[in-house]
C-alpha cells in the first residue's frame, strides 16, 4: 500500500505456493483499500514466482503483478527426477514455472538469470523456456525472445525500450549465429508462427543440441561496453 500511494514498484521475493497466494492476498487488500485501478497502475513484480496455481496466476493478471522468473531453474531443475520432483514430489513439481499458462492469462513475463544462481546466458534462458522439461508451460521461442528483451524493460516501466526502431535508445548485441528459422516447440502454443507466409522474423535455431548464438558485441546507449574475441 505504501509503494502504491508514493507510486513505486514494490518488488516481492515470492517462490513457493504460499508465499505467491501472500502476496496476491496482500494484493487483494490494497486493491480494497485503494482501487484496483492505483494498484494495477503501479506494476508490481514478484520475483521468482515458480509455484503458481490457477487462482494465483488469475490473480497476477487481475492486479496487474510481473513475473519476474527464471527459465534456467527448470533446466537444471526440472523433469521427473530433478531437484523440483526429489524435494517436492513429481506432481507438484509438474506445476512449477507455468509460463503458457501465465502468458495465456494476460501477465507480463520477464525472463532473467538469477545470476550467479545459474548463468548469464540469454539465449539458453530462451531455449529452456521454449524446451520447458514440462511440456505444457512451453511457450514459444517467439514468446520467449520478447519476454528476455522487451519484458525486462516493461517490468520496470520502460515500454519504449527493448525494440530496434528509429529513435529508439541505442541498447543492443550483435550476435554470430547460424541461419534463422521460426520455431515453435509445441503446435498447440503457436500453430501459426512457424508458417512461412505469417512473415514472422526468423530467430536461430534453439533446438536442444544446436549451437547457440555467440556475442560479439553489446551496445548499451550507444556505447560499446563489451566486445566477444571474436569479433
Amino acid at each position: 500500500m505504501a509503494c502504491t500511494e508514493a507510486g513505486l514498484q514494490a518488488g516481492f521475493h515470492a517462490i513457493g505456493d504460499a508465499a505467491v497466494t501472500s502476496v496476491v492476498d496482500g494484493m487483494r487488500q490494497a486493491a480494497e483499500k485503494l482501487g484496483l485501478a492505483r494498484v494495477r497502475a503501479a506494476r508490481h513484480r514478484v520475483e521468482h514466482a515458480e509455484m503458481l496455481t490457477p487462482e494465483t496466476i488469475a490473480g497476477f493478471a487481475e492486479f496487474g503483478l510481473t513475473a519476474s522468473v527464471q527459465p534456467a531453474f527448470d533446466a537444471l531443475w526440472g523433469g521427473e527426477d530433478g531437484m523440483y520432483a526429489q524435494r517436492l514430489g513429481a506432481e507438484r513439481a509438474r506445476t512449477l514455472n507455468p509460463y503458457a499458462a501465465l502468458l495465456r492469462a494476460g501477465v507480463p513475463l520477464a525472463f532473467g538469470s538469477d545470476s550467479p544462481v545459474t548463468p548469464l546466458d540469454p539465449w539458453g534462458t530462451v531455449r529452456a523456456a521454449a524446451f520447458h522439461r514440462t511440456p505444457g508451460h512451453r511457450v514459444s521461442v517467439r514468446a520467449a525472445f520478447t519476454a528476455h528483451t522487451r519484458g525486462g524493460w516493461r517490468a520496470v516501466g520502460r515500454d519504449d525500450a527493448g525494440v530496434l526502431v528509429p529513435g529508439a535508445p541505442a541498447d543492443y548485441a550483435v550476435w554470430r549465429t547460424a541461419d534463422l528459422v521460426v520455431q515453435a516447440p509445441d503446435d498447440r502454443v503457436a500453430r501459426w508462427s512457424t508458417d512461412p507466409r505469417s512473415g514472422t522474423p526468423g530467430l536461430p535455431d534453439l533446438s536442444q543440441g544446436a549451437e547457440l548464438p555467440v556475442c560479439l558485441r553489446t551496445v548499451v546507449g550507444g556505447r560499446t561496453v563489451h566486445v566477444g574475441p571474436d569479433e
